[in-house]
Formats: structure tokens, sequence, C-alpha cells
């Protein structure tokens, strides 16, 4: 284990210690998100996450709005993972509604989704080596990463914040040249991969930089109410996907990776272990999609009945849960997200508490945050 300072609270900083502002502009901090470090040297004695700058109030907007409305408007909380906050927001309202969604619609949200889940993935890997000073894999991921964005752009006319599905289904159908062009992609990628882990994951310098660093006790995991690859990254084998199924998921033949060391190594064999997963889920997709419609008939204006609806997905980051109460009315009377970056954010200050400056930004950047999310 690594040397640690004596942790300290609050009112027990000694004033001759200094106050260090990580943020709110910071490459370490991937978004507007402000830490105040009281630092003893370079040991953290205590952070203070600061939440408010890009604060958009998405949930009384969205009661603000038709339910048709708010399907572009979601998935700006998570751009990196948009088509899972998209997926969310349909499938709860067609669960209030009790839509059904033809299985070719259903098999196309899969492959869209877990391509979206592979990208975010990426993006994270190439900046978290950033964070840590290595600059190559940084152009790795984004070279692979743009091969992704071109088939999402081909079929949602976007290549970050997608909003692809429709309440009953999909606004139009996959052809061939995309489906091709995905099992191209997944046949090319899984060489590539070995080149990830023969360049970082065996690299003795990364090892050092992340084994026994930021260590999350099961105990505290599941405490502080943590989700996605954090939580599986200390040894809790939970994936949405896997326990409460949504869009035929429960159709897929995938493992859910957990690793039992709760640290930052852990947290990152997690995430490379679910690209592969996410690749496995995709040809399963591709060699069972079935003909038929891509939509089945819904109002042009939705009004659910009175009542209320609970939505859990995985998203890249970890479990969201949207809950919408309906008065009948074309617009929601309430909205709530619980969203999986805020709660993964909320041990970062018992986790910084000994930890040199460095190594805290190693535990931040394993947490895979996506600001806008937390701030939402």
């Amino acid at each position: 284990m690594k040397e640690q300072a004596p942790t300290y609270t609050l009112e027990q900083i000694d004033e001759e210690n200094f106050a260090l502002n990580l943020g709110p502009q910071h490459p370490g901090t991937h978004g507007v998100l402000r830490v105040i470090l009281h630092m003893d040297g370079e040991y953290i004695l205590y952070a203070d996450p600061i939440l408010g700058y890009g604060h958009r109030m998405q949930e009384k907007v969205a009661e603000n709005m038709t339910y048709l409305q708010v399907l572009p408007y979601v998935c700006r909380m998570d751009y990196l993972g948009a088509l899972s906050y998209n997926l969310a927001w349909v499938c709860a309202v067609e669960k209030l509604c009790e839509f059904e969604v033809p299985d070719r619609a259903s098999v196309v949200r899969v492959i869209a989704t877990e391509l979206n889940r592979i990208s975010s993935h990426l993006l994270w890997w190439g900046a978290y080596l950033l964070d840590l000073g290595a600059f190559t894999p940084f152009l790795q991921a984004f070279t692979d990463r743009e091969l992704i964005l071109d088939l999402l752009e081909y079929i949602t006319g976007s290549r970050l914040t997608y909003c692809y599905f429709r309440f009953g289904g999909l606004p139009s159908d996959v052809d061939d040249v995309f489906l091709t062009g995905v099992r191209d992609f997944i046949e090319g990628f899984r060489g590539r991969l070995k080149n990830y882990h023969d360049l970082v994951t065996g690299n003795v310098i990364f090892y050092h930089r992340s084994a026994d660093v930021g260590v999350i006790l099961p105990f505290d995991a599941a405490g502080y109410g943590l989700s996605g690859p954090v939580l599986r990254g200390s040894g809790f084998a939970y994936d949405v996907r896997r326990h409460e199924p949504y869009s035929g998921y429960d159709r897929f033949d995938f493992e859910i990776p957990v690793e039992e060391t709760g640290d930052c190594m852990a947290r990152y064999n997690v995430r490379m272990a679910e690209i592969e997963q996410s690749m496995n889920i995709i040809e399963q997709a591709l060699n069972t999609i079935p003909d038929g419609p891509i939509r089945s008939k819904v109002p042009k204006i939705i009004k659910p009945p009175e009542g209320e609806v609970t939505m859990a997905v995985e998203t890249p980051r970890g479990e969201l849960v949207i809950y919408i109460v309906s008065d009948g009315t074309k617009k929601p009377y309430r909205v709530k997200y619980r969203v999986p970056s805020f709660s993964n954010l909320s041990i970062f200050a018992k986790l910084a508490r000994g930890q040199l400056l460095a190594d805290a930004l190693a535990v931040l950047g394993s947490f895979d945050l996506v600001i806008p999310e937390v701030d939402r």
C-alpha cells in the first residue's frame, strides 16, 4: 500500500496548510467541476467538491415540456452515452403508456447503444491515460472511436448528442451498409484491442500509478450507492442489463466483468472487459436481427394515463433511473433522474484524504465522470 498522510476534518486543518483550487476549468476534472483541496505539501488533507457551474434544471425543464420534446434534451446530460439516456426515456414512456416495440427495433436499439458504450469507454481510456501523462493512447483511442462515430452518424445524423430512438420503435430502419460496417468494425477492433493491452495494461508505469490507489471497499461501495464499473470494480456483479433486462437484453449471452481489489486498476480492467462484452452483444444482435416493422403505431400527442413509472438502464457510467409521474396531460407532472456520476462522485472526498495530489487525479479519472450529468 502507498504511504499516506494523516487525515483530518475540515475544522482540524492547520492554518499553515494551504488550499488548492482544482477546477472548475481543469483538464483533470473533465468538465466544470471545482474541487477545493486542502493540502499539506503534496498530500491532501481534505477535498470538497463544489457543484453548480453547469446546473440547467433538467428535471424542471422536462416538467414543462411534452414527452416528445424531452427526447433530445435528456441526451444532453451524458453527452458521451447519449443513446443510453435516449433509450431510458423512451422505455420509461413506453412502460407508462404500455406501448409495444417491434423485435427488430429492440435489436437495433441494442446495437446502437452498445456501440455508443464502446465509444464512451474509448474516450475514457484515452482521457484517463492523458491525465496520467501518456499522450499516445489518446490518439489511438480517438482513431478507433471515429470509426464508431461514422457508423452512428450514418443512422442518427449526429456524432455526439444522439436522439435516434422514438416511442414505439425507431424513426428509420438500418440497412446492409450499416450492418456490414458494424461487422467490419468489430472484426478489426478485436485485433487492435490487443494493442491497447500491450501498450497500457501491462505497462509497469501505469500499474504503479493505478494499483492500490483509490481503493473502495465493498462496504463503502454499497453505502455510497455506487454503480457501473466503479461498483463492479469493488466486487459487486450488478448490471441492470442482466438484473432488470430491458430492450431484449435478456436474449443475449454476456458476462458481467468484476474485479475484487476496488482500486483504480480494477475499475480500468472492468471497463476494458466491458468493451469486449459489448462487442459480443453486438455480434449476437447482428446474427439474430429479425425482419419486420421498426415502429408500432403510437399517438402523435402522448398523453399517458395517470400514474407513475420507474425505469432503470445501464449507461456507460452506471445505473440511470428515471422516475415519471403522469397526471394524464401531455406534460409529465414530475420527473426525477438518478444519475450514476453523481453517486460515484460522492465517495471522492473520502478517497482523497491522505492521497498525493497526483494519485487523487488518478482516482478522479478512474470514475469516468461526466459533469453535466452530475450537475444536471
